[in-house]
């Protein structure tokens, strides 16, 4: 980033606002090409426990002398088209053309690119407009403000009578006009405006925000331009080829250094703790340098580890009482006093994430730098990881980040960035480190394996009067923040759990907390509701079955508190013709939640055989995600999330086998094809909340959508996933 001079800085007051604002600071400058630099400060939270450790720069924003606007985005662009929404939310308050706006990556910086709603620099938790929202809007208008105000000093009129079009300041008289480019040097010397002057839009004045413009990176990826981490190429690079060993915590043995360098095209073979590399020209090479080694392997004391082993630890641990997660009204008197009690026990295996972009990472170690070209979502965590692993100091590690071809919370992790760093400390330049699909699927961070127990009462109406939810799985956040893992509570593992969209008097949640052996867990798209809403919303439909009720009445007879959630229900089901007779074999089943700010319904029609196999002919999506920023972009993030959790719901299932994953592609861990994949309907509620997040939303929405579809056509209950024929 460009050095700035001659910088002015003002405090200013501001009302407390959702979560993301208690005050806020502006800073301007001008550059030294003679462009305008603004940011927007916010204060900063620490994750660790909560305080407030001063203010933290949240968005950067540079105004160029021939008039371009350069966003430094802070969240990572992995599908999910962030760079363009972003952008917009910019443009609307700057009063720019989207395309006047160039992109680019922002370095590893908590203190200046840290999202407000997750109080450090990362992307996940579909948090980037909610995190954003606010401040790169307030940025823009501060920047319009400025600029207005340097061009009415120039003309002595007043600033109010002046309006902005696509850069372009206008006087009142509209005869003279002023384009940003020429007052960038009055407006950076000027000072920001107080933040009580800074007047967003109300939402009928927009003009960008609520529509569908094309995507800013769409046109470099359908060319190819688009440089993923894979792309990176550098002078002198060598490509490494990596085998880790196959069962977590086993080390290499014996290595044929010998013939792996017998194949042409192969310098190098290294050996760091856990994995075999083998450094050549160019991939092929690697690879097969890789297979002439003849790896042998310590397994280590996790090879007896098995899929029923982890399953039986899991299902014993259930039955003890965990940490309460939420406990109101007297759940044990209201179930032992209810006209009817059900119970019921759940379960959701490992999953992997295989993104279509397998794990990779270019280094360049020297003395005194270590340069790492890498798609991360969490660059800051990667780098602190990175110079605690060299001893070297974090102002050495530099991180360029590259677009992703998937993240999905893998890329949330650094342990594919240090096994690269690891093998680069032992090369002369830069080196390519690239997984093998077997590799990435069979050494990922898995998706907990849940086995949940669920009961609940209902009494003589057939209205629920007691639930009890406990949950038991591996905590991903004792792990990966365990400042976060607070009295013996992932608040990750029991989200949808804990608050259900519903009215239920009695309601009991644990927690219990359950690491299984030889294998590591994280977080996987949906993350804690993409396992909760299956099984809130199943064992829902198990209710109103034995309360002899329609499904979508049954829910809507505890929606009378929650108007959002009511909506989307409403809206999903009349658009899917609920209630319509279906044929033999076909069914219609629904679900609904409220996750990551945002509300949805989904309606699933299946088709069922005679041998059991499943048929999703349908998907039909309502969505309150509160404003809708970008349409297009909310019906691309439904249909992706709802591919995903389908994906996971018929087919995914990662299991164990003398310490090993059995599964190593796309053969045995099967994604959804082109000709199995439903026709999916959005619908947006018109909202005039302030955006939700929707990357994961429809992710945790599918499943249980189309198993109570199965229960329509068939009879049969699923409550273990993957979906198996009958």
């Amino acid at each position: 980033m460009r050095q700035t001079t001659d910088t002015l800085t003002r405090t200013v007051s501001g009302a407390d606002e959702a979560r993301v604002s208690r005050r806020a600071l502006l800073k301007v400058s001008a550059t030294a090409a003679g462009g305008l630099a603004l940011a927007v400060v916010l204060p900063s939270w620490s994750m660790a426990d909560g305080s407030d450790n001063g203010a933290v720069l949240n968005a950067f924003v540079r105004i160029e002398p021939d008039g371009r606007v350069r966003l430094t985005i802070p969240c990572v662009e992995m599908g999910q088209g962030v760079y363009t929404s972003l952008s917009m939310l910019l443009a609307e308050e700057l009063e720019v053309k989207l395309d006047q706006i160039e992109v680019e990556h922002a370095p590893p910086n908590d203190a200046l690119y840290a999202n407000p709603f997750l109080h450090l620099q990362a992307t996940g938790l579909s948090a980037s407009i909610r995190g954003f929202w606010l401040p790169l809007r307030r940025a823009g208008a501060a920047a319009r403000l400025m600029l207005i105000a340097a061009a009415a000093g120039r003309w002595k009129v007043d600033p109010a009578a002046c309006t902005v079009k696509d850069g372009v300041v206008l006087h009142p008289s509209g005869a003279r006009s002023l384009p940003y480019r020429d007052l960038l040097r009055s407006a950076a010397e000027s000072g920001p405006p107080a933040l009580d002057r800074i007047k967003l839009k109300e939402q009928g004045q927009f003009t960008l925000i609520g529509t569908s413009p094309k995507r800013l990176e769409a046109p470099d990826k359908i060319s190819g331009r688009t440089q993923f981490g894979i792309d990176v190429m550098l002078p002198g690079l060598k490509v490494a080829a990596i085998a880790i060993s196959p069962v977590l915590g086993g080390r290499p043995t014996a290595v044929n250094q010998s013939a792996a360098l017998a194949i042409k095209g192969v310098h190098q073979v290294v050996a760091v703790d856990e994995a075999v590399a083998v450094v050549a020209d160019h991939m092929g090479a690697a690879k097969k340098g890789l297979e002439a080694a003849a790896i042998q392997w310590d397994d280590g004391p996790n090879a007896s580890i098995d899929s029923k082993k982890l399953v039986e630890q899991l299902k014993k641990a259930s039955e003890s009482p965990g940490v309460v997660a939420r406990n109101e009204g007297h759940f044990e008197q209201a179930f032992s006093g209810a006209a009817r009690r059900l119970d019921a026990v759940y379960e959701l295996p490992f999953l992997a994430h295989a993104a279509m972009e397998p794990m990779n990472c270019t280094v360049h170690y020297r003395k005194d730098i270590c340069e790492i070209w890498v798609g991360t979502q969490q660059p800051t965590v990667t780098q602190a990881a990175v110079a605690t692993l060299t001893g070297m100091p974090k102002e050495a590690i530099v991180i360029h980040n590259q677009y992703l071809g998937g993240g999905f919370g893998r890329r949330l992790e650094p342990d594919g960035t240090l096994l690269a760093v690891k093998i680069a400390k032992q090369i002369d330049g830069p080196v390519k480190v690239i997984w093998s699909r077997e590799e990435d699927i069979q050494h990922d961070v898995y998706r907990p394996y849940y086995y949940d127990r669920i009961s609940a009462g209902l009494d003589e109406a057939g209205r629920p009067i007691a639930w009890h939810h406990r949950v038991c799985g591996s905590s991903v956040v004792a792990r990966f923040s365990p400042p976060l893992f607070k009295n013996g509570l992932d608040f990750d593992a029991i989200e949808g759990a804990a608050e259900p969209p519903y009215a239920i008097p009695n309601i009991l949640v644990e927690y219990v907390r359950a690491d299984p052996p030889g294998i590591t867990t994280g977080f996987w798209r949906g993350v804690g509701p993409v396992h909760n809403v299956f099984i809130v919303e199943s064992f829902m439909d198990e209710l109103a079955s034995a309360a002899g009720q329609d499904s979508v009445e049954f829910r809507r007879n505890l929606l009378a508190h929650n108007p959002r959630a009511l909506a989307v229900l409403n809206l999903a089901v009349q658009k899917a013709g609920w209630g319509q007779p279906m044929p033999p074999g076909k069914g219609r089943g629904v679900s609904l939640q409220f996750a990551f700010g945002s509300y949805l319904s989904q309606v699933a029609e299946v088709a069922v055989d005679e041998k059991g196999n499943v048929r999703v002919e349908r998907i039909i999506c309502a969505v309150d995600c509160g404003l809708p920023v970008n349409p297009k972009m909310i019906d691309a993030q439904i249909q992706s999330g709802t591919i995903f959790g389908l994906t996971a719901a018929l087919r995914g299932a990662i299991t164990i086998k003398d310490g090993r994953v059995e599964q190593g592609n796309f053969d045995s861990y099967p994604p959804l094809r082109i000709d199995e994949t439903p026709p999916i309907e959005t619908h947006i509620v018109a909202s005039t909340a302030d955006p939700g997040g929707l990357g994961e939303a429809a992710t945790a929405a599918v499943a249980p959508a189309v198993t109570n579809a199965i229960f329509a056509a068939t009879g049969r209950r699923i409550r273990r996933l993957p979906i198996q024929p009958a």
